[in-house]
């Protein structure tokens, strides 16, 4: 992999990530752009104990452009894009709507293929590696930020989703806190540890999802299951065998298979509902170990969390979506209309061939 960072006409960073290592990227881009003004905040919620970001500027930002002026293509004839190169492997640069900034975070924009009708599922392992690669190194990269302490890695895909734009991409928010997602899960694994002696909670519920009947998908070094109180119809997590915090704690091996066994996922997500909807919005999410201190989390250390994908679309069945209504929305109580075991089970019929 070769890395090359370089600046675009507002000042915003954009780093190539290429499978060649004498790819030589000198273009400039030759949009007339002013400086990047944000009006990002972070403001407590004083009931919940939680953050919300009030980013109004983004409501300014792109919405479903034609195919010919897709920002995140490369920069071709007259539509000087995001990228001014004519072509790329991976590129990642910050975001020109972003909901986090300065002092409250950052966000970036991550293109996984400059082909614009493209999806993660259609990439070669070499590419999908890449993609690993550059996800690990941002992450290592933004963690040294002084106003970061969590880095959250995700793609949305699809219009049901909400994405704005077509094209193969995903984004890294870099957090200036911890946030309430992974705080309830820090507080179980320390009530765990607490009740147990110190057995990790993350060791269990691997243990546990690998004796039952909702492995989905298992090599050497990952599983894939659908948790025994999935939230959504069809939703899996993915797993290192081995426990590591966040991405840049894994080892060789489990970067060489994690291709294989990313790829073969997405594809089977894309023939849950037939050949009428081959293409299933979805939301893929890493959760990663916070990197700011866990004192509040009673003796919890960054290296008692795992890293883990979790996978899931909104689509409950054909033509129909799952919509987050008044118990979900309204009270956080989440109702499913599918069973886990039959989830998995659809999702073992679909395997290639």
């Amino acid at each position: 992999m070769k890395k090359t960072s370089t600046r675009l006409a507002d000042g915003r960073e954009l780093i190539y990530y290429d499978l060649r290592d004498d790819s030589v990227r000198d273009a400039v881009d030759r949009r007339p752009l002013d400086r990047t003004v944000t009006t990002s905040e972070v403001r407590r919620d004083p009931l919940l104990g939680d953050e919300v970001a009030i980013a109004s500027h983004r409501q300014g930002r792109t919405y479903h452009p034609p195919a010919d002026q897709c920002p995140l293509c490369p920069t071709r004839g007259d539509n000087l894009s995001e990228i001014p190169d004519s072509s790329y492997d991976v590129v990642v640069f910050e975001n020109r709507f972003p909901s986090l900034a300065g002092d409250s975070g950052r966000c970036e924009v991550v293109c996984f293929a400059s082909a614009h009708d493209a999806s993660f599922a259609d990439l070669t392992e070499e590419q999908a590696r890449l993609v690993l690669e550059a996800w690990t190194d941002r992450t290592s990269e933004l963690s040294h930020l002084p106003s970061v302490q969590q880095v959250f890695c995700f793609e949305n895909r699809g219009e049901e989703i909400g994405v704005t734009l077509g094209h193969p991409h995903g984004q890294i928010y870099a957090y200036p806190f911890t946030t309430p997602r992974t705080a309830l899960m820090l507080r179980q694994v320390a009530a765990h540890k607490d009740a147990t002696g110190g057995e990790n909670l993350f060791d269990a519920v691997l243990e546990r999802e690998l004796a039952d009947d909702r492995v989905v998908l298992e090599g050497e070094h990952w599983v894939a299951f659908v948790p025994y109180a999935a939230h959504w119809p069809y939703e899996v997590h993915l797993y290192p065998k081995r426990r590591v915090p966040d991405l840049l704690g894994l080892d060789e091996d489990a970067r060489t298979e994690f291709p294989k066994v990313y790829l073969e996922l997405l594809r089977r997500f894309d023939r849950i509902f037939g050949e009428d909807q081959p293409v299933t919005p979805y939301i893929a999410a890493w959760h990663q170990a916070p990197f700011g201190q866990l004192e509040e989390f009673d003796g919890v250390s960054r290296d008692d969390f795992a890293l883990h994908l979790e996978l899931f679309t909104i689509r409950r069945t054909s033509g129909k979506l799952k919509f987050l209504a008044g118990s979900e929305s309204g009270m956080g109580a989440f109702i499913n209309d599918i069973s886990p075991e039959r989830a998995a089970e659809r999702l073992r019929e679909v395997a290639s061939s």
